[in-house]
């Protein structure tokens, strides 16, 4: 089959195959030739869905080759570092001192694109978090104000980056330590909440969870109950009428259920399902990104923000044909429309981080 022929039948194939989100995208259409090498580096478990955007590409761009080095989201951004890479393939943003560490070593600040969204249940995929009590709880909904007075505890501010952010600060009164606290009566009136989560990562390491639930907090309820291992965590859970988790829906079982969660009490409440994740109404959604770097190759903040092989491919990502490919690939979900909008901006945008005030080259 001659290649016009295969760009036409892969461009039918996802016209059929993408969301309506997707499908509502401006199509891709080349604002430059672009050829050279791309180097990625980061998550494995991205592999599968940067091969398929690669092929897509290049049927644009058939000068272009690519280049791997994906070990893992922890090493994505030493490529960056190193200027071994143009892309840093990260199934979570980046923590802070990740950012400082990178900047700190090569006087780059990588610029962070949400390219998709993580998956409703597929594990390894940055799966949305499930809150899991036991089945005899009584309680079917919570919002993520609640899981902060659950989960946290008082606090100075968060981490926005590498910003200290002062607004989400809170005192104790805000903690929520019994089953009362949250509308329980009779018997679950005065019985203490017994909280489980994963280990934590150490100091400067703000997961989605933190930066989502504390407004980027490092502080836990002073009685955590930590595990390495999350499907112990859901099975002790399930001998423990008092106790609430979160964890990927995926290591649900019997003995648990998984609330429906809202932002603020009032509501509405949502259901972790796959639309509800894909539509991102479901507040624990997990977004997936490509990182890159504004500076050259002197370290100095170009007026085109970028190398120009980087933002070609990224836009690509973006489009109906790009997010229709993140359709087909099955675990990741595509960005709805106004997200996907929204990151296509930043792509063009000159704004600095707010760390530029300090951190001048």
């Amino acid at each position: 089959m001659k290649l016009p022929a295969l760009r036409s039948l892969f461009l039918l194939l996802a016209a059929l195959t993408t969301t309506g989100a997707a499908g509502e995208l401006p199509a891709y259409r080349p604002s430059m030739p672009v050829a050279g090498v791309l180097r990625s580096c980061g998550n494995p478990q991205m592999g599968g869905l940067l091969q398929r955007w690669e092929a897509a590409f290049r049927l644009h761009h058939p000068h272009v080759q690519f280049a791997h080095d994906l070990k893992s989201t922890a090493s994505g951004l030493y490529g960056l570092d190193l200027r071994t890479a143009d892309l840093a393939l990260m199934g979570r943003a980046a923590f802070p001192y990740e950012l400082y560490g990178v900047y700190e070593r090569s006087w780059v600040y990588p610029a962070a694109i949400e390219v998709a969204t993580g998956s409703a249940d597929a594990l390894h995929k940055s799966p949305a978090y499930a809150i899991f009590v036991h089945q005899d709880n009584p309680l079917a909904r919570l919002s993520v104000r609640e899981l902060d007075g659950i989960f946290g505890a008082e606090r100075g501010g968060g981490w926005k980056a590498l910003t200290w952010d002062t607004s989400v600060a809170r005192t104790a009164a805000g903690n929520l330590r019994t089953w009362g606290q949250l509308g329980l009566a009779g018997e679950w009136r005065d019985r203490p909440i017994h909280v489980y989560g994963p280990a934590g990562l150490g100091a400067g390491a703000i997961t989605y969870f933190q930066a989502r639930v504390f407004g980027g907090g490092e502080t836990w309820n002073e009685d955590l109950r930590e595990y390495v291992d999350r499907a112990q965590m859901i099975a002790d859970l399930a001998r423990d009428p008092l106790g609430i988790a979160y964890a990927p829906l995926a290591y649900g079982r019997a003995g648990v259920k998984a609330l429906a969660l809202a932002e603020t009490p009032p509501g509405p409440f949502v259901a972790l399902n796959r639309d509800t994740v894909a539509r991102r109404t479901y507040p624990l959604h997990r977004p997936v990104f490509i990182y890159y770097t504004r500076d050259d190759r002197n370290t100095e903040l170009t007026p085109t923000l970028g190398d120009p092989r980087v933002k070609e491919f990224l836009r690509f990502v973006l489009s109906a044909e790009g997010q229709a490919i993140v359709a087909q690939e099955g675990s990741y979900l595509p960005l709805p429309e106004a997200d996907a909008r929204a990151q296509l901006a930043k792509l063009d945008s000159t704004d600095l981080p707010p760390e530029h005030r300090f951190m001048t080259h």
